[in-house]
């Protein structure tokens, strides 16, 4: 029996919206970016990215289904950044597959954005444990100790702006283009 499970991701600026199938396929994936909103500002704005989230959330749910050839009664869950990430947007997301989850009498499975991270590159090749994680990302940089599946032991982080932070600040400072 194949596992079908709907991925909401809106932590940041993105939208995206994936079908993934036995946890190692993915059917569709669906993006709506909003590097054309944000050039103007030399980065990411909050309230901005909030915004367009409400706008595209329910667009990305359609097309990555429509793509992925799935109907929702055919899921098996729906799958959600909880966190850590922009509260706004991250509640755009929340609300969104929580509405979708009780429509369709399906699990919620709430998932970590910096997990998420460790865990996509299984689709790129398997993971052996024990691990160690480079996590750089925008809002984040940590370094993730993983003896076995599921557990976690940050084991250093940046004590102030995460790398991507301090690339966009000195990209300002030089006056380049966002991104």
């Amino acid at each position: 029996m194949n596992e079908l499970i709907l991925a909401i991701e809106s932590s940041c600026d993105e939208t995206s919206v994936a079908v993934i199938k036995n946890g190692d396929t993915i059917l569709s994936n669906i993006v709506a970016s909003q590097i054309k909103s944000h050039q103007r500002f030399g980065g990411v704005v909050p309230e901005v990215a909030s915004r367009h989230h409400v706008e595209q959330i329910t667009i990305c749910i359609e097309d990555a289904l429509t793509e992925a050839q799935v109907a929702p009664n055919e899921l098996s869950a729906v799958a959600v950044t909880y966190g850590p990430g922009l509260v706004g947007a991250l509640l755009i997301g929340l609300s969104a597959a929580k509405a979708f989850a009780w429509a369709h009498d399906l699990p919620l499975l709430p998932v970590n954005h910096m997990a998420g991270h460790i865990y996509a590159a299984r689709f790129v090749q398997p993971l052996v444990f024990p691990l160690l994680a480079l996590l750089v990302s925008g809002g984040h940089t940590e370094l993730v100790y993983m003896v076995e599946d599921g557990s976690f032991e940050i084991i250093g982080e940046t004590r102030d702006d995460a790398a991507g932070e301090a690339y966009d600040k000195v990209g300002r400072v030089l006056g380049l283009p966002y991104p």
